[in-house]
């Protein structure tokens, strides 16, 4: 698995680190049942603190993609609460519609963006 932080973001690390992972589960590049590197690991890999990847670890599991296991570490296991995991994508949609409406954004270009975005993914 590949992470690539971008330090000049004005996005937190520990949230580049999230998303980079729950792409990596969406594009079958990291799959159900694989170990993830420990936060010790990770951290050296992609010199970081410890602490954000166990942030990063944390809302991973909150959020339903991950499991943390004493044994193991930290474990790709989803969530699969399909009625939650729509509310929460509603809610965050939402926000995006919104601001795309402000910006003159259509249906047609959305469907047509959902749909490239879509093809992406192994699911």
């Amino acid at each position: 698995m590949l992470i690539e932080i971008d330090f000049n973001s004005s996005e937190a690390i520990y949230v580049q680190l999230q998303n980079q992972i729950i792409m990596g589960i969406a594009t079958d590049m990291i799959r159900e049942g694989d170990t993830l590197p420990s936060v010790r690991q990770l951290a050296d890999t992609v010199g970081i603190n410890m602490h954000t990847v166990n942030k990063a670890y944390s809302i991973l599991r909150q959020e339903g993609f991950i499991q943390l296991d004493r044994r193991r570490g930290a474990v790709v296991a989803i969530d699969a609460d399909k009625a939650q995991a729509m509310l929460k994508l509603r809610e965050k949609l939402a926000i995006l519609l919104a601001k795309g409406c402000c910006k003159n954004i259509g249906r047609e270009d959305v469907h047509a963006l959902v749909d490239e975005i879509f093809d992406e993914y192994r699911r």
